[in-house]
């Protein structure tokens, strides 16, 4: 077993805690000790320490950032089958590269319900979130009821431009329900406001030219042309992946 590394001086401790260094801090012992075992020069202890504050502070952020997305299942490419996709392989591997992101392009993935649409846009948007970028994940409703909530306070603006702060934004399901004037205006609102700015990726059981059926006319024509205007669209086709592996017996643990 490796000897515990002494402890820091109080006086070190009492000042790494003032200066809000607790990643540096926790390394520190273990650090100090290799450094004197091995000799290190000094510059490369102080480079070893100032790297685990970045990347702990760095790690933090980025679970910040997943908790502040509300992603819906945590779903990511470790749980993709990309063989069993219908989406192309070349499209899967270009998307993945998130340089769409950066091109502030948007992304519209329609299909029929299970065949790995949100499933595809989740783990771009935790992989998005890896790549230090931030995402909002959002169905129409609870967009709906977000700028809903910003119009009884007045915060329409403010709210717009929170959201609009990340890199990417998703909505989610569109389509499954019908989709009154509310939610029309504050999908119209976001697309707007992020349009050439930001990259909206959406998710739906109908193509982003049919929302004029689930949604005003005039609101869907205006929404649609500044989504579709840089876009990726990506249509998947086939059965259900959840319906076909329950009916082999594959949606639930057997009984014991």
């Amino acid at each position: 077993m490796n000897p515990t590394p002494p402890a820091l001086p109080a006086e070190l401790d009492t000042l790494l805690r003032r200066m809000r260094l607790p990643y540096l801090r926790k390394a520190a012992p273990d650090v100090l000790a290799t450094a004197r075992a091995q000799r290190w020069d000094p510059a490369e202890v102080l480079r070893v320490l100032l790297g685990e504050e970045v990347t702990g502070r760095d790690s933090a952020t980025r679970r910040t950032r997943r908790k502040t997305a509300n992603f819906p299942t945590g779903k990511t490419f470790s749980s993709w089958r990309a063989e069993d996709s219908s989406i192309p392989e070349a499209t899967q591997n270009a998307l993945s590269t998130l340089e769409w992101i950066g091109r502030a392009e948007n992304l519209a993935v329609a299909g029929p319900s299970g065949t790995g649409k949100s499933h595809f846009v989740e783990a771009l948007a935790h992989a998005a979130i890896e790549a230090d970028l931030r995402v909002a994940w959002f169905t129409l409703e609870s967009l709906t009821a977000t700028i809903g909530k910003a119009k009884v306070d007045a915060s329409i603006a403010r709210t717009i431009t929170k959201i609009c702060r990340c890199e990417l934004i998703v909505v989610d399901d569109i389509g499954m329900l019908p989709a009154g004037q509310d939610a029309a205006e504050a999908f119209y609102r976001v697309v707007d406001a992020a349009y050439e700015r930001r990259s909206i990726a959406v998710t739906s059981n109908i193509h982003p030219s049919g929302f004029d059926t689930i949604m005003p006319k005039t609101l869907a024509t205006a929404t649609v042309d500044r989504l579709l205007h840089h876009a990726h669209l990506v249509l998947t086709k086939g059965d259900s992946h959840r319906l076909a592996e329950a009916l082999a017996g594959k949606g639930v643990m057997p009984l014991s």
